[in-house]
């Protein structure tokens, strides 16, 4: 017997569910055996299950209330939200998005948009010390990025500094052309564009040139203590055990390090550890640091880059299997 719930939609609801080209109502029929459609201001669903009605109803009731308090949703949050809280209805998914990160002096706010993604952003604002460990396009570096610069602009940090092995080079950047920048700039091409998509670049040049953001590869952090910066070492990955522990000994007072790494893509030689995958077992049960691993399920990047995560997976599962 056919079960159907229907649910009322106000104006602005409706524009955004029923409206032309809206993801919703294909989004929960491709992942809930159920029908949708709508019918003026309504939306009817109908299913064979209640059970299976009841989580859409849900899904569309959790939707309106945040559309209500005016949060933007792109299509890859809403079908995120619906996929999320079919498989845990209970799921308090509103928190992720409203809680946000103010990233410039105009307000331009940055908000997660997994809940992966928000266990890694809360972690990082209660410890001094967070591991996002997770595969491309997780956010790992962006929201890392995003609460530095908030820190910096709330004057929580006096300097924002960013770091990552130039395992390409071999760490010899002496024998590259250019000035220090000019060597190492390619390498932190991702830092950069992580800040590009917050702050203009006259206002990055100048805390550049007043040192109030620094850029270096990781080898040149040896010796230093770091006070009153916010720290970030991106492609953790590519750190050997020995650099892993030199960088965090770096940490000063009133200081917080990021540290950010997918060990599925280590370029390391074959016969040197990553530190990022030694760490886990050292460091695990420290009171004040986080381990935040983030999953395909936290892609925000196009759709079909959790689809080749998830081809290179099965790819990676079958070779273990066939040794």
């Amino acid at each position: 017997m056919k079960q159907a719930k229907t649910v009322i939609l106000n104006a602005r609801a409706t524009d955004i569910i029923l409206g032309q080209n809206s993801p919703v109502i294909t989004g929960l029929e491709q992942r809930i055996p159920i029908r949708a459609f709508g019918r003026g201001n309504e939306l009817v669903i109908e299913g064979d299950d209640d059970r299976e009605v009841s989580i859409a109803q849900r899904i569309i009731t959790i939707l309106i209330a945040l559309i209500d308090d005016g949060i933007r949703l792109k299509k890859t949050d809403i079908v995120y939200i619906i996929s999320a809280l079919y498989d845990n209805p209970k799921l308090d998914i509103s928190r992720i998005f409203k809680d946000s990160i103010t990233v410039s002096k105009n307000g331009k706010r940055i908000t997660a948009r997994t809940f992966g993604q928000w266990r890694y952003l809360r972690a990082i604002l209660d410890n001094p010390i967070v591991f996002g460990i997770g595969p491309a396009g997780t956010g790992k570096t962006y929201l890392a990025m995003a609460l530095a610069i908030n820190a910096l602009i709330n004057q929580k940090v006096k300097r924002i500094i960013l770091t990552r092995p130039v395992v390409e080079a071999g760490e010899k950047l002496g024998f590259l052309p250019g000035d220090l920048a000019q060597k190492v700039d390619p390498y932190l091409r991702p830092l950069y564009d992580a800040i590009f998509d917050m702050m203009d670049y006259e206002h990055f040049q100048r805390f550049i040139d007043q040192g109030v953001i620094e850029i270096a590869p990781l080898a040149f952090m040896r010796g230093r203590t770091l006070h009153d910066a916010f720290i970030v070492l991106d492609e953790a990955q590519n750190t050997g055990p020995d650099q892993m522990k030199m960088f965090l000994t770096r940490l000063g007072l009133n200081s917080k390090m990021i540290i950010t790494g997918d060990i599925t893509q280590i370029d390391l030689p074959h016969d040197r550890q990553s530190g990022l995958v030694v760490i886990q077992d050292i460091l695990k049960d420290i009171d004040g640091i986080g381990f935040v691993y983030l999953t395909k399920q936290d892609v925000v990047r196009h759709r079909i880059v959790q689809d080749i995560i998830t081809a290179y997976d099965r790819l990676e599962s079958k070779e273990k299997h066939n040794d």
